[in-house]
């Protein structure tokens, strides 16, 4: 029981952890010609990988989408229809009124706004 629960297990978390970055940040992809342009890909993506866990951590932490995989995040919240005003002084981004996630949207907003700035 030991081996399952301390190793086995660990591993197959991890291997979901990959599957899930291949799958749904497109990881997999290295289609180009030269090792720098699929090295840049892998790059990029696995940035994302880490912003979308820093957003599950501290946006969506003790709500329905905590343990949410990337893809879900990413169909739930990134690809949303918005309409954004641009003026001098602020941002504007008005989702759908019949958004279903609008409520966790607003809590991880105000707990992203919350964190300190360490610059």
């Amino acid at each position: 029981m030991h081996l399952y629960t301390k190793q086995y297990c660990p591993r197959g978390e991890m291997e979901n952890r990959i599957k899930e970055q291949q799958l749904d940040l497109f990881a997999d992809r290295t289609s180009t010609q030269t090792f720098q342009s699929n090295q840049l890909r892998l790059w990029l993506s696995s940035m994302a990988y880490v912003l979308m866990q820093a957003f599950r951590y501290h946006g969506l932490k003790k709500t329905s989408l905590s343990k949410a995989t990337v893809g879900t995040i990413r169909l739930n919240f990134l690809k949303l229809g918005a309409r954004i005003t641009v003026s001098v002084r602020r941002i504007v981004i008005a989702i759908s009124s019949s958004c279903p996630y609008q409520e966790i949207l607003a809590i991880a907003h105000s707990r992203i706004q919350a964190i300190p700035n360490t610059s």
